[in-house]
């Protein structure tokens, strides 16, 4: 499956810091069945071998449903399990040297954190999509730089790629989000930390297969 931008719409899984594979896997099968259309793989904590494996797990269950896979900040494991992309921060490497190693075909995307700006200079350099956040206080990133609601409209006057919003989202806060014009809706604990992954997926991933509904609410 070769991306493009436009796969980057609806519901974005970020997998937490674990050290339980099967754990991790379980619950990706069951967002993705919830509804999930692009997952990223971020772990800071294991080492190469073990992050290796777990990015070769969902590999294999994102390209069964036919899902996007990206890397977060490790070009290389992105090219080595073959994911569509990798997802860059602040510290990470350049899209410059992003795109050198996986080519033009693969996805690159950046986090922009409160800064329209950065954004600007992301898609000049190569970049297919940016991210923003926090959009509300995260558990995940309780220090993280706070992004109005105003930040994500500006943006999709201002940019023309997708607009990934991301902290802190919940099924009962992500309408704000859609009405602003977001492409997709990144979230982590909301959906790992959930009784029923799949369901809470379901809840978060309605807003764009039911989009008259998130944009009037």
């Amino acid at each position: 499956m070769i991306a493009s931008a436009a796969d980057i719409r609806g519901l974005y899984a970020v997998t937490p810091d674990t050290g339980d594979s099967a754990w991790l896997s379980t619950r990706v099968e069951a967002i993705l069945a919830g509804g999930a259309r692009v997952v990223q793989y971020r772990n800071k904590t294991l080492g190469t071998q073990e992050r290796l494996a777990q990015a070769q797990a969902l590999r294999q269950l994102t390209r069964s449903r036919g899902v996007v896979l990206l890397v977060n900040d490790d070009i290389d494991l992105a090219r080595q399990v073959d994911a569509n992309g990798v997802h860059l921060g602040r510290d990470d490497a350049t899209v410059r040297d992003a795109r050198r190693v996986l080519g033009a075909e693969r996805l690159i995307g950046v986090s922009c954190y409160d800064r329209i700006e950065l954004a600007e200079r992301a898609l000049a350099e190569g970049a297919d999509y940016v991210a923003f956040g926090s959009a509300f206080p995260s558990t995940t990133k309780p220090g993280a730089v706070h992004a109005p609601l105003t930040l994500y409209a500006e943006a999709k006057r201002r940019l023309r790629c997708p607009v990934v919003a991301i902290g802190g989202i919940r099924p009962d806060n992500a309408a704000a989000l859609v009405r602003a014009g977001v492409d997709a809706l990144a979230v982590i604990s909301a959906l790992f930390d959930a009784a029923d992954p799949r369901a809470a997926a379901a809840a978060l991933a309605r807003w764009y297969s039911e989009p008259d509904q998130g944009r009037s609410g």
